[in-house]
């Protein structure tokens, strides 16, 4: 009984002696982890802020466009009839050339309508003939009358005579003017200069019986119309920016810039002008009618084709133009992170106009001399300081990339 009370005690002091080394292990651990953590605090402080590329905000002119879409139509449309009844003998064009005003197109039997006009034309010389015989009778006629040899009653029907085959003539010239018409209409030329399409009928078909069957159509595409529709609450705020001062207009005063944006996204290299607005509104939309002018001597523009037209209308004299990734677009309004001259940022809410090629227009909230944060937004998170550094475009830097990784090689 001894023994064993000697053995628990001996135990006893084994575990006690196990519990305190343990406690000063986990003692010891947990002071390791909080100077691990305080060192790593103190490395994140002391280490530089992040760079990030920034523009430096400097207003300059620029033109407000909006792109509408329009659609392209031809300036002239001429429709190529029969106006002589007959038989179609031949075609004269290449389906889809361009025609001259006054080239022969189509070619109808004329040989009814020649016999018309040499008949015509004898009638016209056997009435000359009975006019010449009717004025020589009356000037036989009139010193007799003096004489007294004839009687009154017959000098004024010899001057009758007269009178009425002169107007005889004057029907039969009128004959053969109606004769040569209708035997010009049976060559049927081009109305206007333009470009012709396919051809309505062919050859041995009996055409212009009854009516003046259509045979082609001829339209000048050079220039062409555009023609596209504005909504009349963007004219109004147009028009009130400008009479405000906010805004200049572009060019004369009723001028305005015009570029065809082509189905492929492309812009079409000569721009147009703007003719004329519609001075009234489609009820049923609110739509105002515009119609501008475009240049087209190769021939690109095709009438009927869907474009948008992109109208400069008025100009911002302090506007500024920032790479849309610097803008920051929500349903709250759109925003800017603006980089002070001591590192710190913070957002910024701005105004913006629109977009012009891959750069949104900014109207209002930046001041001349402002550092706009383009890109290292990812860098921000904990930060509370950046260092600004000049951005540039990825193309530029991507070109840039392949050199410096060059440079920084060691030789060979």
């Amino acid at each position: 009984m001894p023994a064993q009370r000697r053995m628990f005690g001996v135990l006893t002091s084994a575990l006690m002696v196990s519990a305190v080394v343990g406690s000063a292990l986990v003692g010891l651990s947990g002071c390791g982890a909080k100077s691990g953590d305080a060192a790593s605090a103190a490395a994140a402080a002391s280490a530089p802020p992040p760079s990030v590329g920034v523009i430096t905000v400097a207003p300059q002119l620029v033109g407000l466009a909006t792109e509408l879409p329009g659609r392209l139509e031809a300036t002239r449309i001429a429709q190529v009839r029969a106006r002589a009844a007959g038989i179609l003998e031949k075609r004269a064009f290449r389906e889809g050339s361009d025609v001259k005003a006054g080239q022969l197109l189509f070619q109808i039997d004329a040989a009814p309508y020649r016999a018309q006009l040499q008949s015509a034309q004898a009638a016209q010389a056997r009435a000359e003939a009975n006019r010449e015989q009717a004025g020589a009778q009356a000037e036989r006629y009139k010193p007799l009358l003096e004489a007294n040899a004839i009687s009154k009653q017959d000098y004024v029907n010899a001057v009758a005579s007269f009178k009425q085959a002169d107007a005889d003539v004057a029907s039969a010239r009128a004959a053969v003017t109606t004769a040569q018409i209708n035997l010009g209409y049976a060559s049927v030329t081009a109305p206007i200069s333009g470009r012709i399409g396919r051809a309505l009928v062919t050859e041995g078909a009996l055409v212009g019986q009854g009516e003046a069957t259509q045979l082609a159509v001829v339209q000048q595409i050079d220039p062409m119309y555009v023609n596209f529709t504005q909504s009349t609450t963007e004219v109004l705020r147009l028009r009130k920016a400008i009479e405000a001062g906010k805004l200049q207009r572009s060019g004369a005063a009723d001028a305005a810039t015009v570029q065809v944006v082509l189905e492929d996204g492309s812009v079409y290299g000569a721009p147009g002008k703007l003719l004329f607005s519609d001075l009234t509104v489609d009820a049923t939309s609110g739509q105002i009618t515009l119609r501008a002018e475009v240049p087209n001597p190769g021939g690109l523009l095709l009438p009927g084709t869907y474009v948008r037209v992109r109208l400069q209308q008025a100009q911002a004299s302090d506007a500024v133009l920032l790479p849309q990734q610097a803008v920051t677009r929500s349903p709250l309004g759109d925003s800017v992170m603006v980089v002070a001259a001591d590192g710190k940022f913070g957002p910024r809410s701005v105004k913006i106009g629109g977009a012009q090629a891959n750069q949104w227009i900014v109207l209002d909230g930046l001041k001349a001399g402002e550092q706009v944060m383009v890109d290292g937004f990812q860098k921000l998170r904990g930060q509370t300081m950046v260092t600004p550094v000049p951005w540039q475009p990825a193309a530029s830097g991507a070109s840039a990339a392949p050199a410096a990784s060059a440079a920084s090689s060691p030789a060979k």
